[in-house]
Order: structure tokens, then C-alpha cells, then sequence
């Protein structure tokens, strides 16, 4: 970085030649370049808090290699699902008015004590002892009369 131009962004031919038509295609141009070999722009990390680019998270990455190759077998993902984080990311991302299900707890009611209830599910997922609880079904009604069934999971058990 603090040799001569190894920081430097891909510049751009400021100056255009004086001749123009066919003249200035035959006559040379002030050419470009690209960025200093070492410093190319590296996938998606992010480099300070106001830069755009931000760092893969693990789903991110193991999404990557399972579009590019369909047949690739993960055997051991499952430390990424009882992650506290993540499964604070998942809850939020829920439907915060959605219909209590089979457990009658709503969204609201759960988030009361949220990190306790986190930690919780996040130590039985890790030993195996989370068993879901069964979606409650309800059937609408269609407009051309007849039924749909619906289901209504529980924000967790």
C-alpha cells in the first residue's frame, strides 16, 4: 500500500484526443487503467462501517456451494441453526399480528423474556431435545365455495 501506485483506483482517460470522426479513431487515445495488481476488490467483505459491502455469513457461503453444485452433501449444519443469533434474526423476521398457534402463544408474548427463551431453545436444539409442535389447521373458505386448508405454526414449543 505505500508503494507507488498500489492504492490506486481504475483511472479514466480524462483527455480526449483534439481530432474528431474517423480522424480521432486512427489517432491515439489517452489510455486507461485498471486497478494495482494485489489491491482488486475482494467478494463481500466489509472493510469499515460505512462501506457497503459486508462480510458472508455462513448460510450465505454453504448457499453458494449448494447452487453450484447440486449433489454437494452437508452432514453437519445443524450448529448454524441453534445459533442465538440467528435464531433472533429468525424471530424477528416473523409475522408480528400472525394467529397464535397450537401452543396459544403469540409473538408479543413471547418476546416478553426473549433472550431467556433464545438461550432455552437454543440449548435444546444443541442436544436434541426440541421436538416442534404440530401446526394447527383451519380450513377457509375459497371463493368458488369450497375449503382451503390453512396452517398456523407456533412461534415455538
Amino acid at each position: 500500500m505505500n508503494g507507488r501506485e498500489k492504492s490506486d483506483s481504475s483511472i479514466v482517460p480524462v483527455k480526449s484526443p483534439n481530432k474528431s470522426g474517423a480522424a480521432a479513431r486512427d489517432a491515439e487515445g489517452v489510455e486507461g487503467r485498471e486497478l494495482a495488481k494485489g489491491n482488486l476488490d475482494k467478494g463481500d467483505m466489509r472493510r469499515t462501517q460505512g462501506r457497503i459491502k459486508r462480510m458472508p455469513n455462513a448460510l450465505d457461503r454453504i448457499r453458494e456451494v449448494a447452487q453450484r453444485d447440486g449433489k454437494q452433501r452437508f452432514t453437519a449444519l445443524m450448529h448454524h441453526v441453534y445459533e442465538v443469533e440467528r435464531l433472533r434474526t429468525a424471530y424477528l423476521s416473523l409475522r408480528k399480528e400472525a394467529a397464535a398457534g397450537v401452543d396459544g402463544v403469540t409473538w408479543q408474548q413471547y418476546g416478553q423474556d426473549l433472550e431467556a427463551n433464545l438461550q432455552d431453545l437454543s440449548g435444546r436444539l444443541a442436544r436434541g431435545g426440541y421436538r416442534a409442535r404440530p401446526v394447527r389447521r383451519v380450513q377457509i373458505p375459497k371463493a368458488d365455495g369450497g375449503q382451503r386448508p390453512l396452517g398456523v405454526p407456533t412461534v415455538v414449543a
